[in-house]
């Protein structure tokens, strides 16, 4: 008769499983948490395009709940008797909620002025191929946004450093912007033919994908940019 052995207990398939998703569930309600009061404001704008600056602002909280996210999903572990994602989600917001808002708060004031701008192209006389440019910047942005979200929520990074390392990046590991570009088309797409609200419901395994992604990245931050 086979016996199971204690230090094997929650290093199995299915324990792995069960830890993913516990994990996946856990730090998806402390994001929306985290996240809450911008979210709800946003709840309260209506669609017009005079509420993009109110938009911002209400999507602050959004950042630093996204890094501590990545940061407790960085750090997850797959053995179900040792699953603590709740600590880990609260001490990547202790450590990148500064450090992450001094990221996003220049990249959502960046998309706002693109986007302010491009909801009343009309009336600014440039001709139509700036409205594709500025697009094209606004994508380019958000790429960029997404490395250096993923740097800043596992780095000790100075803001400069994090900006510069991911505009490297955005050119250096094509593939791995083409992995975020992929998740960033793919919410467009479920707020544009579902609902705004099912990216944030699906916020944790998107950001399991981006760090999945981002290997190549963290990898040669690690061997090349860290001690």
């Amino acid at each position: 008769m086979s016996t199971v052995r204690t230090s094997d207990f929650g290093t199995g398939a299915l324990s792995r499983a069960s830890a993913l998703i516990h994990t996946l569930l856990t730090i998806e309600a402390l994001l929306l948490l985290a996240a809450s009061p911008g979210l709800a404001g946003l709840l309260l704008l209506g669609p017009d395009p005079a509420n993009l600056p109110l938009a911002a602002l209400c999507l602050l909280p959004l950042g630093p709940a996204l890094s501590a996210a990545l940061y407790a999903l960085h750090h997850r572990s797959r053995d179900l008797t040792e699953l603590r994602p709740a600590r880990a989600f609260l001490r990547g917001w202790r450590l990148n909620a500064v450090p992450a808002l001094k990221l996003w708060g220049p990249l959502l004031a960046w998309l706002t002025v693109i986007a302010f701008t491009l909801t009343h192209f009309a009336a600014t006389g440039l001709p139509g191929w700036w409205a594709l440019l500025l697009a094209a910047i606004g994508a380019g942005s958000l790429l960029w946004g997404a490395h250096a979200l993923v740097l800043t929520s596992l780095f000790a990074f100075r803001a400069r450093d994090t900006a510069r390392l991911a505009g490297y990046f955005l050119v250096r590991h094509g593939r791995a912007t083409l992995a975020a570009a992929s998740l960033l088309v793919l919410a467009a797409a479920m707020t544009a033919l579902l609902t705004e609200a099912l990216p944030a419901l699906l916020a944790a395994p998107l950001l399991l994908s981006l760090l999945h992604g981002s290997r190549t990245v963290i990898t040669e931050t690690q061997e090349e940019y860290t001690a």
